[in-house]
């Protein structure tokens, strides 16, 4: 099963509540308390956020973490990157010479370089933006009768 670790599942849920209040500097215990995480797994994830250069880190009474540029220039690939390395499938991918024993004599080597390219250009089109933008209610959702009606016109 391919499955990001829970460190990037955390800073993109972060990444995603802060991008929503962008006027706000939000605390590292005030995050973990609104969103159910672990306080000093959320500490950790916004200290590699911010190292990265995705948050901007404020200190004292009024701190807290901000964007540090605009959540359209924020791409999830950036996110992924910034907490766990450079998307790699397989061990043979980027810079892990020597990593996997048969990795000079793979003939799938160059697949799963397009694979893993496919899934990084996928995972870098999505811009935190687009995961703070408003889900469609239910009743705006189309029907299975609009379907039909739009593949007919």
């Amino acid at each position: 099963m391919f499955r990001l670790n829970r460190l990037v599942d955390y800073g993109v849920v972060l990444m995603s509540h802060i991008a929503a209040h962008p006027e706000s500097r939000l605390s590292a215990p005030d995050l973990a308390q609104e969103l159910g995480l672990p306080a000093p797994v959320a500490s950790k994830v916004l200290k590699g956020l911010a190292h990265d250069g995705l948050l901007t880190s404020y200190r004292g009474a009024k701190g807290g973490y901000r964007l540090a540029r605009p959540a359209n220039t924020i791409t999830v690939t950036d996110i992924i990157s910034a907490l766990d390395g450079p998307i790699a499938l397989t061990d043979c991918i980027e810079d892990s010479h020597g990593e996997c024993g048969i990795e000079s004599l793979c003939p799938l080597r160059s697949n799963w370089q397009i694979i893993n390219d496919t899934v990084r250009r996928a995972l870098s089109e999505i811009r935190l933006s687009d995961l703070t933008a408003p889900l469609p209610s239910f009743f705006d959702l189309p029907t299975a009768k609009d379907v039909k009606t739009i593949g007919t016109s």
